[in-house]
């Protein structure tokens, strides 16, 4: 079979450029290896059919791109509950706040703002185009977050937010990913207020039904040009084309878009051979470590007690919830993360320990109704063979100066997509639709030409 485009992952990003392809008249072919599409969004439904989603579910406002395939699709969205006081968990204390203190102490609250304000005022200085090429951007990735940190406080209660705020937006810790990175992806995400904020930030909005439909649409529109379970196992290319084998048959075409995370990407096989910088930078950006998990009750009981289900814990392997009950209420659910170094640490204990140390928490942070779910589902992101960790990967110290320009630079005929290769909403849902659509203008341009 051959056709104009290829196109390697029916998640957001390789589906967004497979339609704009399509739309501008050219054959295409997606190939996934999954039994679905949607890739890192997935929805499931509790058993008395309330749908929750275990995978990427947050739209924030200023994520444009997403906003406007979610109306181009017929899809809705509701606001995230946010009425209420949150909670915080800190050295065996419960603080019940209303404020954006994160029930942290004044003065603890105090150095975070400082260190917050430093942090932004590093990031403006960021390229969103080209990390590497910043003001100082040699010394910034030389240095890991969490050297940055302890080199300007001795603050341990502030430690301890940012030990526990960074893995909440990264599923990393901050001695694993490199400062200049960090201030990249914070600037490209709005900054710190923007990424972790519900109303006003990142986290407002859901889709009615859940995101996953955003793909599954998607992919009714491009119909018999998707293909599941179609693993891909090399890309052959030269001046002519290139040739994609995948389990089950081979295309060939003029241009592929390979749109999947840069780690998977890594272990195809290319003939000939990648360049020494792009295998270089794959080799190097690990997934991040993620357990998410939904807890049902027959109400939302914590609203009653004038919280938002909003709770931070600086104490437990469960750091973060949320409010995640359908727009009615007809049930409560709370959605919760294991991540980082947490998530690995409780990827080692049975299913019946995890549920046990989530439901403990929750607890804690609500009292005892939260004692007796009626239902737990979880999703180990780790476990998940053609993503193997969410949210999406991270670059360590000395990787953006070194390998950072072969993250979205077309080898020959073969371009990148994905959330990691997006300058603005990098690692988001809308980063991955702005990436499909920058992969498939590179394609069309060539085309074109």
């Amino acid at each position: 079979m051959n056709v104009d485009v290829v196109v390697v992952g029916a998640g957001l990003a390789g589906l967004a450029a497979a339609r704009a392809v399509r739309a501008a008249g050219r054959s295409v072919m997606v190939l996934e290896a999954r039994d679905r599409v949607a890739g890192r969004n997935l929805g499931h439904r509790l058993a008395d059919g309330t749908p929750v989603e275990l995978g990427g579910q947050w739209i924030g406002r200023t994520q444009t791109e997403a906003l406007k395939l979610v109306s181009e699709l017929g899809l809705e969205t509701f606001p995230t509950y946010d009425d209420g006081a949150a909670v915080t968990l800190y050295n065996g204390k419960r603080t019940q706040y209303a404020d954006e203190t994160f029930g942290l102490s004044y003065e603890s609250a105090v150095e975070v703002g400082r260190l917050q304000q430093e942090l932004e005022g590093l990031a403006d200085q960021v390229s969103l185009s080209s990390p590497w090429s910043s003001p100082a951007a040699a010394e910034l990735d030389r240095q890991t977050v969490d050297a940055w940190l302890r080199a300007n406080t001795d603050n341990a209660e502030a430690l301890a937010f940012w030990g526990a705020i960074i893995p909440a937006v990264f599923s990393a810790e901050p001695a694993e990913m490199s400062l200049l990175h960090f201030l990249f992806y914070i600037k490209s995400g709005g900054m710190i207020d923007n990424l972790v904020s519900t109303t006003g930030g990142a986290q407002e909005l859901r889709v009615v039904g859940g995101t996953h439909q955003m793909s599954e649409r998607l992919a009714d529109q491009l119909g018999d040009a998707v293909r599941v379970n179609a693993p891909v196992r090399q890309i052959s290319h030269d001046d002519n084309g290139v040739q994609v084998d995948y389990e089950g048959g081979r295309i060939t075409a003029q241009r592929v878009i390979v749109a999947i995370p840069p780690t998977l990407a890594g272990r195809l096989v290319y003939k000939p051979a990648l360049p020494a910088s792009r295998d270089g930078l794959t080799q190097q950006i690990p997934m991040g470590s993620v357990i998410k998990v939904q807890v049902a009750y027959p109400t939302p009981f914590w609203r009653d007690a004038g919280l938002s289900g909003f709770g931070f814990s600086l104490d437990d392997e469960l750091s973060v919830t949320m409010d995640n009950s359908p727009p009615d209420g007809s049930c409560g659910v709370v959605v919760g993360f294991f991540e980082g170094a947490h998530a690995r640490s409780a990827a080692r204990l049975s299913l019946e320990e995890r549920r046990a140390a989530a439901v403990a928490t929750l607890v804690k942070m609500f009292g005892p109704e939260a004692q007796n779910p009626i239902e737990y589902v979880e999703q180990d992101w780790m476990e998940e063979e053609y993503t193997r960790g969410c949210y999406g990967g991270r670059l360590g110290a000395g990787v953006w100066t070194q390998y950072g320009a072969a993250l979205a630079e077309p080898v020959g005929r073969i371009h990148w997509a994905g959330a990691e290769t997006s300058e603005v909403w990098n690692g988001y849902m809308d980063g991955a639709i702005r990436s499909g659509h920058r992969a498939a203008a590179e394609v069309l341009a060539q085309l074109e030409a």
